[in-house]
């Protein structure tokens, strides 16, 4: 999947944390909810201005910077 027709990072929103386009929801209130244990169904009940497809966007936008990550010793 390709986030970032979804995600954005503007300095003016959010202060800068990466955010669901067009609006203020960032990807980490997104993993919070999948954290609290909310379907994908349960935030779209929640939040109607979301898709799947931007929470998935999340979700890939998370797994790609985890596997960008690099232990330094």
């Amino acid at each position: 999947m390709n986030y970032a027709e979804y995600i954005e990072i503007n300095p003016q929103k959010r202060f800068g944390k990466p955010i669901i386009k067009g609006t203020r929801i960032s990807v980490y209130d997104v993993l919070s909810w999948f954290a609290e244990g909310l379907s994908i169904k349960e935030i779209i009940s929640d939040f109607p201005e979301l898709t799947a497809e931007q929470i998935k966007a999340c979700l890939s936008y998370a797994a790609d910077k985890e596997h960008k990550l690099r232990v330094v010793s």
